[in-house]
């Protein structure tokens, strides 16, 4: 039983139809989320039926998740949780678990949206795809992009780690590197342009990356025998914050959780901390961060278009947003 409806955009509201190609909201641009009939589904379903364990990848999850033709998977999800008894010690010894995303096909969490998002593509007859990536999106599109049979095209920004780029052509894909920072990199895309019947993929210029990236919070109510406290998240573009925020909250509606909320913490490299920034402000919208500089290039993001969502999912959790800095990057990374 499906309950999706459409999409919705986060600024304006404004309503998008399901089988709608566009990838934002065509009267403000802003962030479409996915809508689903909830009432509907807390009728037909259950809290054991959704986490039940099934085969599937995210899509195991499909009663939460845009009911789309064909569900293109290389096995996403499903990742471990895995206990970090030192940092339990360094938290006082509060219980610390690690949700290793490493375990998804291309090594990240971003496998879960773009498999998503490449199976709306295929529902949408488009004839390729392509985005900006400082490194693990941009794999995560050729490879799948590779999978479905859809030509793909990425553009690195100069300063991303050696490798990425060389990854993102052996799947098959086009690479274009361009000088500078991930910024630059989209505005190349809109300076060469589009093919005909070619999608943009962009961080939150296509809203089934949030929803594929969600299941990772259907996950966690089902691995975990207790409800979390806090959920504590590597943070650049603000998609991972603004889908489990989403998920929790639509689980919520359904009354399907074990318990509260968990809080959001937010974390950045102190070199590119717009979300930090605001939140120390106070602030319901981000201010771009000026010369972005931080050995982490997953999270040299200067800004997001859903600035508004990322900051509304740390405040109504009662979350936070801290900044670190490269040295203490490296040091976590050693530990």
């Amino acid at each position: 039983m499906r309950a999706f409806e459409g999409y919705r955009c986060g600024n304006c509201e404004r309503e998008v139809p399901a089988g709608s190609p566009v990838g934002e909201c065509p009267a403000c641009a802003g962030p479409l989320l996915a809508v689903y009939d909830l009432g509907l589904l807390r009728r037909r379903s259950s809290r054991e039926e959704l986490l039940a364990p099934r085969p599937g990848g995210i899509w195991r999850f499909r009663e939460l998740l845009p009911a789309l033709g064909r569900e293109v998977t290389l096995g996403e999800g499903n990742t471990p949780l895995i206990p970090a008894p030192r940092l339990c010690a360094a938290a006082g010894g509060a219980e610390v678990l690690i949700k290793n995303e490493e375990h998804n096909p291309t090594g990240s969490f971003k496998a879960r949206g773009i498999a998503a998002a490449v199976s709306r593509l295929l529902d949408l007859g488009a004839r390729g795809a392509v985005m900006p990536s400082a490194g693990n999106a941009g794999i995560a599109l050729a490879a799948y992009g590779a999978a479905a049979g859809l030509p793909v095209r990425i553009y690195v920004p100069s300063v991303t780690p050696e490798g990425f780029a060389e990854e993102c052509a052996a799947y098959g894909a086009a690479v274009t590197v361009v000088p500078g920072i991930l910024p630059d990199a989209a505005r190349r895309i809109d300076e060469d342009g589009r093919g005909e019947g070619e999608h943009l993929l962009s961080t939150f210029r296509e809203p089934c990356r949030v929803e594929g990236k969600k299941t990772m919070a259907f996950e966690l109510e089902a691995q975990l025998e207790a409800p979390a406290d806090w959920i504590v998240f590597p943070t650049g573009g603000g998609t991972g914050v603004v889908a489990l925020w989403k998920a929790y909250e639509e689980l919520e509606e359904l009354g399907w959780l074990a318990g509260p909320i968990p809080r959001i913490a937010a974390v950045q490299a102190a070199g590119c901390a717009p979300v930090v920034r605001a939140v120390e402000r106070g602030a319901d919208r981000m201010e771009p961060w000026p010369d972005p500089d931080t050995i982490a290039p997953g999270i040299r993001v200067p800004g997001s278009r859903a600035d508004r969502q990322i900051l509304r999912a740390i405040y109504r959790t009662g979350g936070t947003a801290v900044a670190v800095d490269d040295g203490e990057i490296v040091e976590a990374a050693r530990s």
